[in-house]
């Protein structure tokens, strides 16, 4: 991983990700990408190989021992170097120009404060391979009518770490997400690109819509 003189910080929380983490360190190093950035990886209390995976891959290591993925987001966003600090998740994969095209809104907005981007399943209940085209289809539509982002996802956003006032470790569900949307908007303004995804596992919608 590219750790000299970062300007970007990738934060990943794992817990027990040993089944996923490998594909996705690898995604990372296969970015078509001059830029210099650090991957960290935040151990929260895994049992099984999840911190020698990221240690295979050359990622920084972090520890977090309360559970909890707004701790460990918050544990490893402490610890980035970089300028920009790019949340993302354990069990996500990154098309090669995924931190360029990043990059290129930043550098032409540079009062812009952070840059999201959808995310799409790659795996999971065949209801939810549709839903986030939906979902972010109408975070973009938003935008695009409004000026305004309403939605987030915490696998997928980058953010200038001098705006970032931390995480809300007191919420399990959405204090990674519309917690931090909220706090960042009152430092500047937050871009939305539906053309820049991340393909992420959809495991988790086994437990339902609802969830």
């Amino acid at each position: 991983m590219k750790t000299t003189q970062p300007k970007y910080s990738i934060v990943i929380p794992a817990f027990n990700e040993a089944d996923y983490l490998d594909k996705t360190l690898k995604s990372l190093k296969k970015l078509n990408t001059k830029i210099p950035y650090e991957v960290i990886v935040v151990d929260n209390n895994s049992t099984d190989a999840t911190p020698s995976i990221a240690k295979k891959h050359g990622a920084i290591l972090a520890e977090e021992l309360d559970a909890g993925v707004c701790y460990a987001r918050q544990r490893g966003t402490e610890l980035a170097k970089g300028k920009y600090v790019i949340s993302t998740d354990a069990d996500t994969t990154f098309n090669t120009d995924w931190l360029d095209n990043i990059d290129a809104v930043f550098k032409a907005n540079p009062k812009f404060v952070a840059v999201a981007g959808p995310c799409r399943y790659s795996d999971g209940p065949s209801w939810g391979m549709a839903y986030p085209y939906v979902l972010f289809g109408l975070v973009s539509f938003v935008r695009k009518i409004t000026g305004r982002v309403m939605y987030v996802t915490a696998t997928n956003i980058a953010f200038k770490k001098s705006a970032w006032a931390g995480y809300n470790t007191n919420l399990s569900q959405g204090g990674d997400e519309l917690y931090l949307l909220s706090t960042l908007k009152k430092k500047g303004k937050v871009y939305f690109n539906n053309a820049n995804p991340v393909s992420t596992s959809g495991r988790r919608l086994k437990r339902g819509l609802v969830y």
